[in-house]
């Protein structure tokens, strides 16, 4: 009995420390790669993105650090979030309103983009691979890519020309069609 009691005690101890301790690193990794959130708003239409933005830090980007050709959760830390209150136009498809997270599939000349309905805890699994679901994708729109004019050091996703979505990093860029209001 008495052995139950330690074991039991040592079971809850190391449980709450690893939930602590899995807490702490997350906040950790963040310093290296903080969230951001951006926002669009246009009327009573708005779209917001929270991703993390790690550095290049001297890195060879993609290709390397990024794979071509390998689904990127787009960001670090968890799967990048994206949020519209009204259905987007992307290329000539339409995203419903919703919740989605982002992944993208980089190519030397271009971007695979992917809309996908599931929610991921942290977006990779224990051997390092994506944890996107496929079966979830909702909408994948390719684009271009071209060349940034100056290094882009933290990866940032911003809203450009009236509401195009813009990916970049190190020397890359892609650019999201969108349009609102037209359906």
């Amino acid at each position: 009995m008495k052995a139950l009691k330690w074991i039991i005690g040592i079971v809850l101890v190391l449980l709450v420390g690893g939930y602590f301790g899995f807490d702490y690193m997350k906040q950790e990794t963040k310093k290296h790669s903080p969230q951001e959130t951006i926002n669009y708003n246009a009327g009573d239409f708005s779209m917001s993105v929270t991703y993390s933005r790690p550095y290049k830090k001297g890195r060879e980007i993609f290709g390397d650090l990024v794979p071509y050709e390998k689904v990127w959760r787009t960001g670090a830390n968890e799967p990048t979030i994206f949020k519209c209150n009204q259905t987007v136009t992307i290329g000539d498809q339409d995203l419903p309103a919703g919740t989605y997270t982002l992944w993208t599939i980089p190519y030397s000349s271009q971007w695979t983009v992917i809309w996908n309905s599931k929610q991921y805890g942290w977006g990779v699994g224990l051997d390092g691979e994506p944890s996107r679901d496929e079966e979830y994708d909702v909408l994948k729109i390719n684009v271009p890519t071209s060349d940034t004019k100056n290094t882009v050091e933290q990866f940032t996703i911003d809203f450009q020309y009236h509401v195009n979505m813009r990916m970049a990093w190190d020397d890359t860029q892609v650019m999201v069609p969108m349009m609102y209001g037209y359906n």
